[in-house]
């Protein structure tokens, strides 16, 4: 990091305020004194090294030069200010329910919610415990509004904070999150909305042509668009990017929708009572169900028991400089290794792991084996869809099996990391979309989805504003801040940098703009159809 010669006698140097930092001074080989610390952003540290010539105990001592920034305190006047605007907009619907009498309360607060049509994964939901026309359920779309809002804020760089972007390696922070809700919400719409059409007598073929030209319209625009901009440079075929968000998007959606069309039409009695009752909504898809234990079977199989040339069997390290080192170039174990046999260069040159664990390999968050969990993660918000049409109009069994899953995933991806980060037997690791990760996800999203359905369609208290907006039009929100959200006015050159204000206020005005462009195109009836 330093070296200090005895002719200057001092030296400075800049240190990462994210992790607790290790550090030691060596003189001749020998370890002088070391120590672990977490700095704060902004200070100024200065450390005094003794060494008594009558004395061979050298000795360290920290004073402050300048204290460091109150990092926080942007955070909380931005909480604050959001919590006021909530209040404002959820507050008032209330006070004018009973006259809405301004036009403009009317529009914002008071208009029902409209009949549409949203990109591959959002379609209408039968969800009325009576016989009047289907509706849409406003906990799916606010569900997948909230996940796409915080997936904008956190691309948008989460105001540079650490746990608003994602984890180096093993560990959850909030960008770790909104990735799998989103692909959760995709298998639990893809229920409601093919018992939809199979209702309305949609063939098979009809279906099949729809999921081939949804996953194929996703997975080029993932690659010829997103996987790359005008600020990369000139572009190459001999770099560019194979795997991504929207192509595993696409190929989950494709598989999710395959499972739903060929094992997917049976309907549960409802008035037959069996021993098995209580599990009759997994034992009758016991077909869907065998196709995800055989895939996960693969997932552990290639994970934990593939050779890998140079790495011991079944590592799920970071290479690099973590292990001691002793695995430099085995970054992602079995995952890392099959796709960099399969893409080459073509892959994510910039993985979270390369900051800290300084490694050299590339490696694809979006790679092979992690759509295979991803696969998984979608089935599991197939069943949240099944609760929900099996159990119509009885929001007390559906929130009890809600929770039932929530627990036993829970408690599962408990024992796979035992309550650790990196001590575990399949430790909780989003870049590898680890078993563990997506058992932690699934808890969270049954919790989130339940929560968000008992307060928007069971008890109306909130209509789901403003997730609700970026959540029926998720593609063109997407698509359009990975295009165009790295300029004016969506972001600039920020001229602050020794502190989080610029930087949060630009991600907050971003993502805030693109809420409002959702709202916007709500209000004229737009929604992106693929």
């Amino acid at each position: 990091m330093v070296t200090v010669k005895p002719s200057s006698g001092n030296d400075s140097a800049v240190v990462s305020t994210k992790f607790t930092l290790t550090i030691q001074v060596r003189s001749r080989n020998e370890t002088l004194c070391r120590w672990s610390q977490t700095y704060g952003e902004g200070g100024r540290y200065t450390v005094w090294i003794h060494m008594p010539e009558a004395s061979s105990d050298p000795s360290c001592s920290h004073t402050v030069e300048k204290s460091p920034n109150n990092a926080y305190l942007p955070l909380l006047v931005a909480a604050l200010l959001l919590a006021v605007i909530s209040l404002v907009f959820i507050g008032v619907p209330h006070i004018y329910s009973s006259r809405c009498t301004s036009k403009f309360i009317k529009t914002i607060c008071c208009q029902g919610r409209q009949y549409s049509v949203d990109d591959a994964e959002a379609f209408e939901a039968e969800h009325n415990t009576s016989k009047s026309k289907p509706t849409r359920l406003s906990s799916l779309d606010t569900f997948r509004g909230f996940s796409l809002t915080v997936m904008v804020f956190v691309n948008y760089g989460g105001g540079g904070y650490w746990f608003f972007q994602h984890a180096p390696w093993n560990g959850l922070t909030v960008a770790d999150l909104v990735m799998p809700w989103f692909v959760f919400i995709i298998g639990t719409s893809v229920v409601l909305a093919f018992r939809s059409m199979q209702r309305r007598g949609v063939s098979r073929l009809q279906l099949l042509r729809k999921i081939t030209w949804r996953t194929a319209v996703l997975l080029l625009l993932g690659f010829c668009f997103l996987n790359y901009s005008p600020r990369d440079g000139a572009l190459s075929l001999s770099w560019l990017r194979v795997p991504g968000v929207l192509q595993r998007l696409g190929f989950t959606y494709f598989v999710l929708s395959l499972l739903q069309t060929f094992w997917g039409q049976k309907e549960i009695p409802q008035r037959e009572s069996h021993w098995w009752s209580p599990v009759q909504d997994v034992l009758l898809y016991w077909q869907q169900w065998l196709i995800i234990i055989l895939l996960e079977t693969l997932w552990l199989c290639l994970t934990l028991l593939m050779p890998v040339p140079g790495c011991p069997t079944g590592y799920l390290g970071a290479g690099g400089i973590g292990d001691n080192g002793l695995y430099p170039n085995c970054t992602g174990g079995a995952a890392g290794y099959i796709d960099r046999w399969m893409f080459g260069d073509n892959m994510y040159r910039y993985p979270t792991c390369k900051e800290l664990y300084l490694t050299t390999q590339p490696f694809d968050p979006e790679g092979v084996l992690g759509t295979i969990n991803s696969i998984v993660m979608g089935f599991l918000g197939m069943q949240a869809g099944k609760i929900i049409v099996f159990y119509k109009g009885r929001t007390f069994h559906i929130l009890c099996r809600f929770l039932v899953w929530a627990v036993i995933l829970g408690i599962s991806a408990a024992i796979l990391s035992k309550c650790t980060r990196d001590g575990g037997f399949i430790p909780v690791n989003k870049n590898l979309w680890s078993l563990s990760y997506v058992m932690c996800m699934g808890c969270f999203s049954f919790l989130l989805l339940g929560g968000m359905y008992f307060i928007t369609d069971t008890k109306n208290w909130w209509g789901g504003q403003p997730f609700i907006f970026p959540g029926m039009n998720s593609i063109l929100v997407y698509v359009g801040h990975s295009l165009l959200g790295f300029y004016f006015p969506f972001s600039w050159e920020m001229h602050i940098t020794e502190s989080h204000w610029e930087w949060l206020f630009q991600s907050l005005w971003g993502t805030a703009l693109w809420v409002l462009i959702a709202y916007l195109l709500y209000r004229k009836k737009f929604f992106l159809k693929i």
